[in-house]
């Protein structure tokens, strides 16, 4: 053994606690990586057949434990050499289990099936969260809604078009999501440490067998990348900026001062302290939520900016991209639920789409349409009588104003229809003529609306699909291992303390077992 020394404490409490303690994230990956490699080993004939089957069956056998079944020890090392001292425990062969493969390639594995599988969790909840926000949406397609920038009375809208604002991001998020997992669904196994492996380790088998949809090509690359993490970190906080946005809208539009929107109570909680308050927790953890995301993503850059064959980015990325796509999966069903109780105070939104001079903009087009002016002109005008309005306590522009406005700066006659005017400042009318493409009126909704659950659909398809050749995969794996094993020819002697209840808190927050003091071995 090329080390005289066990480790240190310091480490052991340190970075071999840090890696233990994603043992629940990576362990079973890293179990379908040992079991695929192998399974890869005897097909190739590097290892006796009798070895490979004796190996194959201690595998199986603690395959199906859940891994909070195994109480790790941070004294023994990271998860890899956990596995390796409990298969020892079990009288297996073990030291074949290192023949043409680094430890990173089994932990690398685990990562990339645990993050395979939680961005395949993540789409369906992104594609759940803009199905409600399309529902609502379509339930609220005529309802006619004041539109905000710089939370000024912009223009009016329908609550459903509003909406659909955060939809289209929703959709590209699953396509960042798409091809996220398409770059992680490919497999470095076999690559050997850095230059390949002399062995003959068929690489196209063990991907196939470990359900990958190919062979990353160059071994140094499948090794040590450091964009797939960052990758899917900007993904994570593309989706949840998004959401964030929708959340501090609906926090804003259901306050009293506001009034436009209800959160369900099951979404609030009340104060403590002051027993009037509902506030919007759930929107507020979204928002948190999201903050943590962008902090994920520039650590992952950070973690990843070191000499191009160094652990650093896997020791911190391989727990922390799972814990994140965790988080933004449940933040992003949090949304979903939230639009399904939320409820629009239609009456109220209303009146507020005709108040405040929103309809100016209207007004000066048509203006331009009608008077022969250019826009920039009519702008002003309707600018001036505007400011007239707010200084005599006007709530509304008329032909007056506009002809006074008119006459003081153009030194000319507008001879504007009143019906003209307040037509133009008509809220469902301005809504109504924007039947474009993307436009607010109901009839431009209702075709986004269609489009966007077209597109929900081929995602579903896709994901389903995906799943389907992941899991008939692991299923083939499991039965291709199951005719290759060999029962010993006895029991193996149990091992009791990795497994039980008796933990101490030693090590901080991390339970380790009795052992504790092992150093590499048993």
């Amino acid at each position: 053994m090329r080390l005289k020394e066990p480790p240190a404490e310091s480490l052991v409490r340190s970075a071999y606690a840090r890696e233990t303690g994603d043992m629940t994230l990576l362990y079973s990956g890293m179990s379908l990586a040992d079991i695929a490699h192998v399974v890869g080993l005897i097909e190739a004939n590097i290892v006796p057949a009798d070895a490979g089957g004796a190996l194959l069956y201690a595998l199986l056998t603690i395959h199906p434990r859940p891994p909070l079944d195994f109480a790790l020890d941070p004294a023994t090392g990271d998860v890899y050499s956990n596995r390796e001292a409990y298969l020892k425990m079990l009288a297996a062969p073990v030291g074949w289990l290192s023949a043409g493969r680094a430890r990173r390639e089994a932990t690398t594995i685990g990562y990339r099936l645990a993050a395979r599988a939680r961005l395949l969790t993540l789409s369906a909840a992104l594609a759940d969260c803009a199905a409600a926000a399309l529902d609502l949406a379509d339930a609220h397609r005529a309802t006619l809604f004041p539109d905000y920038t710089y939370l000024q009375p912009a223009q009016p809208t329908t609550f459903g078009h509003y909406l659909l604002t955060f939809v289209y991001p929703i959709l590209r998020d699953l396509d960042r999501a798409r091809d996220a997992f398409a770059r992680t669904n490919l497999s470095p196994a076999g690559s050997g440490s850095v230059n390949g492996s002399r062995l003959p380790l068929d690489r196209e088998r063990l991907a196939n067998l470990l359900g990958f949809d190919g062979v990353i090509t160059h071994t140094r690359d499948a090794m040590w990348q450091a964009d797939g993490p960052i990758e899917i970190a900007a993904l994570i906080t593309a989706a949840l900026v998004n959401l964030d946005r929708l959340a501090e809208d609906l926090q804003i539009f259901s306050t009293s001062e506001f009034g436009l929107l209800d959160l369900a109570d099951r979404h609030t909680r009340t104060s403590v302290i002051m027993p009037q308050k509902k506030n919007p927790y759930s929107l507020a953890y979204i928002r948190g939520a999201c903050g943590e995301a962008i902090g994920t993503l520039a650590a992952m850059a950070a973690v990843g900016k070191t000499p191009s064959g160094q652990i650093d980015n896997r020791l911190f990325a391989y727990g922390d991209i799972p814990r994140a796509l965790d988080q933004t999966t449940g933040a992003i069903r949090l949304m979903a639920d939230v639009l399904r109780g939320l409820t629009v105070n239609a009456a109220r939104a209303a009146g507020r789409a005709a108040q405040n001079f929103i309809g100016a903009t209207d007004l000066a087009e048509v203006m331009m349409l009608k008077c022969g002016m250019d826009y920039k002109t009519a702008h002003d005008l309707v600018g001036h009588a505007v400011r007239a309005a707010i200084e005599t306590g006007s709530p509304t522009l008329t032909a007056d104003l506009l002809e006074a406005a008119s006459q003081s700066h153009l030194q000319r006659s507008l001879d504007l229809d009143p019906a003209l005017v307040a037509e133009a400042l008509d809220p469902a009318r301005i809504v109504a003529v924007r039947s474009g493409v993307g436009g607010a009126a109901e009839s431009s909704a209702a075709q986004m609306i269609a489009d966007c659950r077209e597109s929900l659909t081929h995602h579903d398809q896709w994901r389903a699909a995906a799943q389907l050749r992941i899991e008939s995969a692991e299923a083939m794996l499991l039965m291709t291992a199951s005719a290759l094993k060999i029962a010993p020819p006895q029991p193996a002697e149990s091992a009791p303390e990795f497994f039980g209840d008796e933990w101490d808190e030693s090590y901080g927050d991390l339970p380790v077992p009795p052992n504790r003091r092992r150093r590499f071995g048993v």
